[in-house]
């Protein structure tokens, strides 16, 4: 069996789109204006993005991108901090690890 998608209900369709397409090389499958966008991952799982007024999802809740090495996830943490993300360094926890909010309202995990 293989997960075919995840919605997320986010305050910002484009500005997350826009976010998950720059630091983890999701592409557009397709959009409808600002409210709805589907996004595809190197495997074809699909992330499809809603419009809510407002978002709150429960404090662990997280979606997370698995890098191939320690050095991507150091790549990525240094890209966000650089573009103005509030980030804490990686850290050894079940992996090699930090987490980013992300535009929208949810919180995204980069781990090797």
């Amino acid at each position: 069996m293989k997960l075919n998608h995840v919605n997320l209900t986010v305050t910002d369709v484009k500005a997350a789109q826009t976010f998950l397409q720059t630091y983890f090389g999701l592409t557009v499958a397709g959009e409808r204006g600002d409210s709805f966008a589907a996004l595809l991952d190197d495997d074809g799982s699909v992330l499809t993005l809603m419009k809510g007024s407002q978002v709150s999802y429960p404090k662990t809740f997280h979606i997370g991108f698995v890098q191939e090495s320690e050095e991507k996830v150091n790549e990525i943490h240094r890209r966000l901090k650089n573009d103005g993300f509030t980030v804490a360094p990686p850290k050894r926890a079940h992996g090699w690890t930090f987490y980013v909010a992300a535009p929208g309202g949810f919180t995204v995990e980069v781990l090797a």
